[in-house]
């Protein structure tokens, strides 16, 4: 559903709670009910807050792969990938989405050929595969940001949920396998 759309809908809730709210008041203070409805008023926003921040990635210790250059790589695409979603909940406009999904896919670029060097100069056994998952995973995102000129807001949502599971699911998966193999041989 359209980011606007959506705004719009929890303002129409929120007026209808609102009316309802002081048809109730006026009508009959002491009824539960009118409490009831000044309690939701009350709620709305927290519960809007918590569910907008669950969109946002946290880094956890976990996602560490135990190299520093490497992790604070992958602490940077999360920050990104959270501007990202800041530009698609806020409706910024296309020049700020647009330099958002272009400042992601570039520093993700730079990652990847950071990390591809670092396995190919300490010749990983896995590096051809590695690299091979970058390479669609480029594309995959060369396809999104095609997709953005017919529907932006589609686009950017597919892109951001897109870019967080992948993401996440590399570092856990591809990421910290290669990990040990390069602290054995001393990159840290």
């Amino acid at each position: 559903m359209n980011n606007k759309l959506r705004m719009f809908g929890l303002a129409v809730v929120i007026l209808t709670l609102i009316t309802a709210t002081i048809l109730a008041l006026v009508v009959s203070p002491s009824n539960p009910l009118s409490w009831l409805l000044v309690a939701s008023l009350v709620f709305i926003p927290l519960i809007h807050r918590r569910m907008k921040a669950r969109q946002y990635l946290q880094w956890k210790a976990d996602y560490n792969v135990g190299i520093e250059s490497i992790d604070n790589q992958h602490r940077k695409l999360v920050s990104l990938i959270n501007s990202l979603q800041t530009a698609i909940d806020y409706s910024t406009g296309e020049r700020y989405e647009r330099e958002a999904l272009e400042a992601l896919v570039d520093y993700t670029r730079t990652h990847f050929k950071y990390e591809e060097s670092l396995l190919e100069q300490n010749d990983y056994p896995g590096f051809a595969e590695h690299r091979a998952e970058h390479e669609r995973m480029i594309v995959k995102v060369g396809q999104l940001m095609d997709s953005y000129l017919d529907d932006q807001d589609n686009a950017l949502q597919d892109a951001n949920a897109f870019l967080k599971d992948w993401l996440i699911s590399h570092i856990n998966g591809t990421d910290k396998q290669y990990s040990q193999f390069l602290i054995d041989r001393g990159v840290t």
